[in-house]
């Protein structure tokens, strides 16, 4: 499983989407309580259930990981848990993974230069508040001293966001051909 870890508008998501599109990779859903708005799909952009289910897969042990961001939980199944499989998660994310020692899996920080993401971030419509207070939240957040096990850092700034894929999907099998 590939783990894209990185702060807002570092580019995870529009490398996932390219990894997925181009390389054959996976969206491994992840689990919600928040309602489903009209543009999502559901078992496509996440799995929807009541808070009562949630915390009952959660009591099993189903998860991988569990957040909670604004009174919503969110969750990552084991199940599925596999090769080819990309998940972007938070740092918190990515120790609860680690924990886990799933076979095959690969951990990958992305830095942006902050500059670049306060541009991606107005450019998408984000109010200069939110930006500025995302700002805080990741600066305490995506410190390296945070994370438990990374298996590579990649800069984004210099590249476009197809060569950061291939990058990442290069550095991904060579990782696993190492083991």
């Amino acid at each position: 499983m590939l783990v894209l870890i990185g702060a807002s508008a570092s580019g995870k998501t529009e490398i996932a989407k390219i990894l997925i599109k181009k390389h054959n990779y996976e969206k491994l859903v992840t689990y919600t309580t928040r309602d489903i708005r009209d543009t999502e799909i559901d078992g496509v952009d996440y799995h929807f259930i009541s808070e009562k289910n949630f915390l009952k897969k959660k009591a099993l042990k189903e998860f991988l990981e569990t957040a909670v961001y604004n009174n919503t939980h969110y969750g990552s199944p084991i199940k599925g848990a596999d090769i080819n499989k990309v998940i972007i998660v938070d740092p918190k994310g990515a120790n609860s993974i680690f924990k886990k020692n799933i076979t095959d899996t690969v951990f990958i920080l992305l830095e942006t230069d902050i500059l670049i993401r306060r541009v991606r971030m107005l450019n998408r419509g984000d109010k200069l508040i939110d930006v500025e207070n995302r700002f805080k939240e990741d600066k305490k957040h995506f410190r390296r001293s945070r994370f438990k096990h990374l298996d590579y850092i990649v800069e984004t700034s210099k590249h476009s966001l197809e060569e950061l894929a291939e990058k990442i999907n290069t550095l991904y099998y060579s990782h696993l051909e190492k083991k």
